[in-house]
Formats: C-alpha cells, structure tokens, sequence
C-alpha cells in the first residue's frame, strides 16, 4: 500500500499544480475560444487531460 502511494505522490502533485495553472490561466485570460465558464469546467472535471486542453486549445493567440 505505502509502494503504491509512493508512486502515485508525483502524479498527483503534477496534476494539483497543472490544474491551478490553467484555471489561474483561464481566469486572467482576456479571450478564450469559447466561454470561460465552460473551459473552468472543462479543467476541473477532465483530470490531465482537461488543463492540457485548455493550453492546446483554449487560449486564444492574438498575434
């Protein structure tokens, strides 16, 4: 048991601070490509793979 929590320590300090990244991202963010609201969603409910997103995808580049 104390080997598996071992293992799952990094993975879930990585999720923690991806996720507050991208929801402080998407809160300051001027424009996003769709509502915010849904990309908060999108971030909190999807696990890795909606903070990612968000990076990918989300954020609007104004060049």
């Amino acid at each position: 048991m104390e080997n598996t929590f071992a293992l799952l320590l990094p993975v879930l300090i990585v999720q923690f601070i991806l996720l507050v990244t991208a929801l402080m991202s998407c809160i300051r963010a001027e424009h996003t490509l769709g509502p915010k609201w849904l990309w908060i969603i999108i971030i909190v409910c999807v696990s890795i793979i909606g903070p990612v997103l968000f990076f990918v995808a989300g954020k609007r580049r104004d060049r």
